[in-house]
């Protein structure tokens, strides 16, 4: 998959991308990322990318033209029907769903803003979605992008060791991830439970799921209200809050 980052600050993308699974997609040849700088794209001495706002107010906003023709230089450098994305507070929701999605287009431009943000009108003739990696507010759009790229990635044939392992991670099946032990056995007063050491795979399905109705009740509720349960399933969850209880 090939994806093109809209950003001021290509070096802090090119230096993160270059290690783990990431790195190991792009030495691969199963991801290719290249970095658009708009500065590139003024024709003033000053290379000016923003400018203050219309109506007053603190900060900058940053300029149409030398974002809009870095946008267009990405786009162009990108197989036809990729998707152009903007990285903002107020977008919809970027969730392990939307990666799956985003990880079957051809390519990606991901624009990264600055500042106080960017020019309306931007956004309502070059963009075509905008996402938000959460309900806070960060200095720019350079860490959302890396958290797109990384989980993208991770959804490409070739990136992982096994790809069993995007199957089985947490939101995969609307569910966070069960608990992970490895070796040694014991670990102070820590124990493995003993279901993983027996040797019965089909108890340890049942084990893994159950752990991670469990997980999601305790910890992201909200999850399972949206995927819903089967009977079975509601009668694991249910056993898993009376041994909780019972501790």
């Amino acid at each position: 998959m090939r994806i093109a980052v809209v950003t001021l600050f290509p070096v802090m993308l090119q230096e993160a991308l270059a290690h783990g699974v990431v790195g190991r997609a792009v030495d691969n040849g199963v991801l290719r990322v290249e970095c658009f700088d708009p500065r590139m794209h003024t024709h003033d001495v000053h290379r000016t990318v923003d400018d203050r706002p219309y109506g007053g107010g603190p900060g900058m906003v940053m300029k149409v033209e030398p974002l809009r023709d870095a946008l267009q230089a990405a786009t162009a450098s990108l197989p036809p029907g990729s998707r152009r994305v903007y990285l903002g507070a107020d977008g919809a929701r970027f969730d392990q769903a939307v990666a799956r999605q985003a990880s079957t287009w051809p390519g990606l431009v991901l624009v990264a803003g600055r500042y106080e943000g960017v020019d309306e009108r931007l956004l309502e003739s070059e963009i075509d979605d905008t996402w938000s990696i959460g309900d806070y507010v960060l200095s720019g759009g350079e860490l959302p992008a890396l958290v797109v790229i990384d989980a993208i990635a991770r959804l490409l044939p070739g990136t992982l060791g096994s790809a069993q392992s995007a199957v089985e991670e947490s939101f995969s099946n609307g569910l966070v991830d069960w608990p992970h032990y490895t070796r040694p056995p014991q670990v102070g007063a820590g124990e493995v439970p003993a279901v993983l050491m027996g040797g019965d795979h089909a108890q340890i399905r049942r084990w893994r799921l159950q752990q991670a109705l469990g997980r999601t009740w305790l910890r992201r509720p909200e999850m399972l209200e949206r995927r819903g349960m089967s009977a079975e399933e509601r009668k694991m969850l249910e056993e898993f809050k009376k041994a909780r209880l019972m501790l």
